[in-house]
């Protein structure tokens, strides 16, 4: 339960910011950036954040849903979990956002893709850190 917290928790607030960071970027909105501008950026981060766990929560539970099945096969070690956990919000990411608005190309794919890759591998991360593995079963007979 608390590796779906973690997803829940995690997903959003990141995916958010990154999502607003990627959109921003993609509208050309930070070729003169000063420090009034990066304080509106905050701001409006901070009005859409409800937004982002509104929209969010779900992507983020089935991310920690996958994260959970990789993590009972035995052969996936846990940096390699992380990456196939990112690698899948990546790809889910960019499906979902890359296509949309007036640009395409490899710096809204990887801008997009970031979306997802970033708080997929952070949550998993941090599952692996802070949240108790299952053991190994050993048996005792003889």
């Amino acid at each position: 339960m608390k590796r779906y917290l973690i997803f829940a928790a995690i997903g959003p607030f990141f995916g958010g910011f990154l999502l607003l960071l990627a959109t921003t970027v993609s509208s050309g909105y930070w070729t003169q950036a000063n420090w009034g501008e990066v304080g509106k950026f905050f701001a409006t981060f901070v009005k859409t954040l409800p937004f982002s766990y509104l929209f969010g929560i779900v992507p983020g539970l089935m991310v920690g849903a996958v994260d959970d099945i990789l993590l009972h096969m035995p052969r996936i070690r846990p940096m390699l979990r992380m990456l196939i956990v990112g690698v899948i919000g990546f790809a889910a990411a960019e499906l979902l956002y890359g296509s949309r608005g007036s640009d395409s190309g490899v710096v809204q794919f990887f801008l997009y893709g970031i979306v997802g890759l970033v708080p997929a591998t952070i949550s998993s991360w941090l599952v692996h850190k802070y949240v108790d593995e299952p053991q190994p079963v050993i048996s005792t007979s003889s």
